[in-house]
Order: C-alpha cells, then sequence, then structure tokens
C-alpha cells in the first residue's frame, strides 16, 4: 500500500513540474545516497563529496533565481526535497540539507548585499561551500540575550571570539552564519549576523558531538579567537541580528515540518508492509484491531498535519505566516512525529528494537525534532505569549 500524503501548496510551480522535480529526487537519493547511507551513519558523518554530487544534480538552491545558481523553482520545492530526504529514512541527511539550502542560503539571500550574494550563493549550490549557522551556545541555547560570543569593531572590519555548540554540518562547513553581540548592554537588540569563512586563522572546531540518533549528521562544537572578518561579512546591519533571526523562522520551522511529515510517512510505509508479513497467533499482525486502529491514527494526524502545513505554506509564500503560526507548527508535527513513530515501533515488536530494521533509525532520527529549531516548551511560551499578552 502506498500512502501519500496531500502534495505541498501550490506557490507557483505547475503539478507537472513538481512531479518531475519529485521523481528527480526520489531517483538521486535512490543512486547517491541509499547504497551508502549504512555507512555513513556508522562513520558519523557525511561525505564532502556528496554535497558535490547534490549541487550537480540540481538540489541545492533550487529555489534560488537561475542567475545566483538556482533554478527558480519555489520554496515548496526545497521543502518538499526535506520531506523526500526524510520519508528516506536519511535523518541526518535531511537535517544537514535543510541548515544549507533551507535557512543558511535564504537568510543570504533575503539579507545579504549583492556582492554576498554572488560571492556565496552559486558556489552554495554547486556544493562547493557548505553552509552552517552558529546560534547555540554552550550556556545559551533558545535564550539569546545570554549569548556570550562577541564581535568587536576594529580597523577594517571585526574582531570575533566565542564559542557555539551543536553545530550541524559544522565539521565540513565552509562558511557559517554566526551570531555575535556588538553591543553587550543591549541583550537580544545587540545581537548581529556575520558571514564567517572557516579558513580564516581563528576559526577552529571541536570533536564531533556524539548523539543518539542523526548520526550520519555531523554536530560540532566551533571556536572563534580573535577572528578578524572584513567590514563587508556583516549580514545586514548591525544590531538587527534578532530581528533577522525572528523573520527567517517561519522557513525554519517550515523545513523542520517538512522533516516530520516525510519521516511519519516513511515510519507508516515501513509498518504497513511489516503488519502485513508478519503473522501471530495464527494471523497477520494487521489483523488484529489494535493494529488496525494504531495504523488509522497515525495516518489521520498525518492528513491533519499535512492540511495545516499547507495552511502555513501558502500564508508563507504570500507574507502573512506569522511567528505564532510557526510555532504552533514545529510544535505539533515535531511532537506528532516522535508518537507517531514511536506506536508505528510498538507493532514490529522485539524487531522494532533491532538495528537491523529501519524502523529503528526513524525513532531516534525523530527524538531531536522537539529539542533543536526551538524546544516544544519554547514553542508553547510562544503561543501562549500570542494569547495572553508578553506579561503572561
Amino acid at each position: 500500500m502506498n500512502v501519500q500524503a496531500q502534495p505541498v501548496a501550490d506557490t507557483g510551480v505547475g503539478d507537472e513540474d513538481k512531479a518531475l522535480f519529485e521523481e528527480m529526487v526520489r531517483r538521486i537519493l535512490e543512486q547517491e545516497v541509499a547504497p551508502d547511507y549504512e555507512r555513513w551513519e556508522q562513520a558519523h558523518q557525511l561525505p564532502r563529496e556528496l554535497w558535490y554530487r547534490l549541487g550537480e544534480a540540481g538540489l541545492l538552491g533550487v529555489d534560488l533565481p537561475e542567475a545566483l545558481g538556482g533554478s527558480a523553482a519555489g520554496v515548496e520545492i526545497c521543502l518538499m526535497i526535506c520531506e523526500e530526504i526524510s520519508r528516506q529514512g536519511f535523518g541526518g541527511l535531511a537535517s544537514g540539507y535543510n541548515i544549507h539550502a533551507n535557512i543558511v542560503m535564504p537568510y543570504i539571500l533575503h539579507l545579504g548585499s549583492e556582492a554576498q550574494q554572488q560571492y556565496w550563493l552559486p558556489r552554495m549550490a554547486s556544493g562547493e561551500v557548505l553552509g552552517a549557522i552558529a546560534m547555540t551556545e554552550p550556556g545559551a541555547g533558545s535564550d539569546l540575550a545570554a549569548m556570550r560570543s562577541t564581535a568587536e569593531r576594529v580597523d577594517g572590519g571585526w574582531k570575533l571570539n566565542g564559542a557555539k555548540v551543536f553545530i550541524t554540518n559544522g565539521q565540513l562547513a565552509d562558511m557559517v552564519i554566526v551570531c555575535a553581540k556588538t553591543d553587550p548592554s543591549a541583550g537580544a537588540r545587540g545581537v548581529s549576523l556575520f558571514l564567517v569563512d572557516t579558513s580564516l586563522p581563528g576559526f577552529s572546531r571541536g570533536k564531533s558531538i556524539r548523539k543518539i540518533g542523526q548520526h550520519a549528521s555531523d554536530t560540532a562544537e566551533l571556536f572563534f579567537d580573535d577572528l578578524i572578518v572584513p567590514d563587508d561579512a556583516l549580514l545586514g546591519e548591525a544590531g538587527k541580528g534578532f530581528v533577522y533571526l525572528m523573520q527567517e523562522l517561519p522557513r525554519e520551522r517550515l523545513g523542520v515540518g517538512a522533516q516530520a511529515l516525510g519521516a511519519i510517512e516513511g515510519a507508516l510505509q515501513l509498518t504497513l508492509d511489516y503488519v502485513q508479513q508478519r503473522r501471530a497467533f495464527g494471523q497477520r499482525i494487521a489483523d488484529f484491531q489494535n493494529t488496525r486502529f494504531t495504523l488509522a491514527e497515525v495516518r489521520a494526524q498525518l492528513e491533519m498535519g499535512c492540511a495545516y502545513f499547507n495552511q502555513c505554506l501558502q500564508r508563507y509564500a504570500v507574507g502573512e505566516m506569522s511567528g505564532m503560526d510557526a510555532a504552533t507548527l514545529k510544535l505539533m508535527l515535531s511532537e506528532m512525529q516522535c508518537r507517531s513513530i514511536d506506536r508505528c515501533l510498538q507493532l514490529f515488536g522485539g524487531y522494532g528494537y533491532t538495528l537491523e530494521y529501519p524502523i529503528s533509525r526513524f525513532y531516534v532520527d525523530a527524538r531531536i525534532q522537539t529539542i533543536y529549531a526551538g524546544t516544544s516548551e519554547i514553542m508553547k511560551e510562544v503561543i501562549a505569549r500570542d494569547m495572553l499578552g508578553r506579561t503572561a
């Protein structure tokens, strides 16, 4: 049985073009990723050349203008790629792709100068440059006001000092968007963003952080020790970093939502196949009422999640997706992903707890979704403040 959720909303690309992109993405993933992904999981690292291959195949920067190396295909195609990578069970790659193509590149497209766009984006679209974004610090996650990394004005540029942690793509990144305080006395209003070339003196990486899931996605500590960047490394205006982060959150959380929908669909398909083949007490697992009700609930939740995702995507396409929309989407879909995949794994019995069955990878890969890009608790706070006011 083929599980198909509703397609993403129509934001400018025809159905025929969408179908062509989707088929191309599936074929590329089956050829370039599937044969080696288990080995990459064991190595806790994606190979650097994979990004060149994805760029050569046209999967990076699909919604960039053609003049900047893209296909001008629309944001829904980029999100479809996130969803398909997750559907095939490549959670680590999905997170790395989401950071590079759905977060970092749009930051530069929306906030960068023409020179910055021309310098970075074509090379990011080709895979020559891999991007990351560095916000979280050892003592400051969602609380940006507690950030300690600083950027101090010097002749001809800025001097960066500080450390970041849990940075996806951190080990391989060629360019990192770094959040740093340019006015330590101004709290969140003193944050600025910088495009940091990782080949510069003063930039270093710690060892890879081992995680319970998404093993193929490298996660690193980054350090800045009197790192000097030129004036033109400032992204946008000084002191507006927090505003920019809030401005770009809707797209980031659409990406997390697309990953969640794809993973639920992929896990559900694995489960449907398994319960129709596995037998117990003289009948298929699929013939037990508990199995049928569980699958029905997961499918119903998936359809509801797709409907709200499409609604948010339509709002995003016309510039009307609010921070509360983004928080609601991120909260509900990431929590739904963890619950749904947990219920799917249960139907595998003991086999679901083994590494022999791919459902186990869906399970461990899902767990981070309620944590990164804003924890579920922070999402609830955002929603509550929207309802009750800032003093809630």
